[in-house]
């Protein structure tokens, strides 16, 4: 398996907790994983959400779009000394959540992909490669649409998330 983009939706008291308590950080982060592993909850209900490898191709179409928020890699740094698979997690405050999910559910996937040509793609070396894949740009779509629960969910529920690579 390649390199694939993490979510996790935390409350500020679990947040706070992760940040004083390293070794709890990482059974809770992994019994959510095994727990969700399991059960395959729907976006909307979940704490643990992936965009498989689908990441680059997400990060390559929001920043094209010049979209205002770092939903890929996350904005602030958290446990900047450790390293969760590619590098250490950032998070994402719930208020640059709330933003997040308002435009991600304002901003559709059609509209990312318009004009989007697939030799951009290769040229730009977009994780895995093989965009010469006739329909090789809707991939996307069903991450997109799913994210994009995932993150009107935690804004509701006024979560943090944490984002990493692995």
């Amino acid at each position: 398996m390649g390199m694939i983009g993490e979510y996790l939706r935390v409350t500020a008291a679990e947040l706070d907790r992760m940040s004083q308590d390293r070794v709890w950080t990482w059974y809770f982060v992994a019994a959510v994983q095994d727990a969700e592993g399991e059960a395959r909850p729907a976006p909307a209900q979940a704490r643990h959400f992936s965009t498989y490898e689908n990441w680059d191709l997400l990060r390559f179409l929001l920043t094209r779009a010049e979209f205002p928020v770092d939903v890929i890699h996350g904005e602030e740094p958290f446990a900047e000394e450790e390293d969760w698979g590619y590098g250490p997690p950032r998070c994402l405050r719930p208020e640059r959540v709330r933003f997040a999910a308002e435009t991600l559910r304002n901003t559709g996937y059609s509209h990312l992909i318009g004009g989007v040509e697939p030799a951009e793609l290769t040229e730009a070396e977009v994780y895995p490669l093989g965009w010469g894949i006739p329909g090789a740009l809707e991939r996307g779509r069903y991450p997109y649409e799913r994210l994009t629960q995932f993150f009107e969910a935690a804004a509701k529920a006024d979560d943090w998330i944490l984002v990493w690579l692995d």
